[in-house]
């Protein structure tokens, strides 16, 4: 049970920490967009249920192993992750967030190999997330293009 509080108590943390600010995010949303984005309306949702996911996975991944150096691995997923909106708001560069979103795809992949053994639940519980990773890179990389 402690174990659960405090996975979903750093989430919250990271999630407010790595939060950009109204104005930064409000920039953002006046890019432009790839024509093909007609599914812009559901990334909350889909965010929600890999956040869902990774909380599932990380809570699995405990229980099997105990693992501090684990949740490590998972909490660095979650900055990776959690960092690509913020940093592309910060620094109203785009390529940061082609670049941070390979990198978390990376990551995940590494994670996915590293849980796969230990607890098969959690692991495919990292499955959403790689999936849905490279669409959000690509997203990006196809705005990069779009606002020079």
């Amino acid at each position: 049970m402690i174990a659960a509080v405090v996975i979903l108590l750093v989430m919250g943390a990271v999630g407010w920490a790595l939060n950009p600010s109204r104005d930064d995010f409000a920039w953002f949303l006046r890019l432009r967009r790839p024509a093909w984005l007609t599914f812009e309306g559901l990334i909350p949702l889909i965010w929600i249920g890999i956040y869902a996911c990774f909380y599932a996975s990380a809570l699995l991944s405990w229980a099997a192993t105990s693992s501090w150096a684990l949740m490590a691995a998972y909490l660095g997923l979650l900055l990776l992750v959690q960092s690509y909106t913020w940093l592309i708001c910060k620094t109203r560069c785009l390529r940061n967030g082609t670049r941070i979103g390979f990198a978390g795809w990376v990551w995940g992949v590494a994670l996915a190999v590293v849980v796969a053994p230990q607890s098969q639940p959690a692991w495919l519980l990292l499955i959403p997330y790689l999936l849905w990773s490279p669409v959000g890179t690509a997203v990006t990389w196809q705005m990069q293009r779009l606002n020079r």
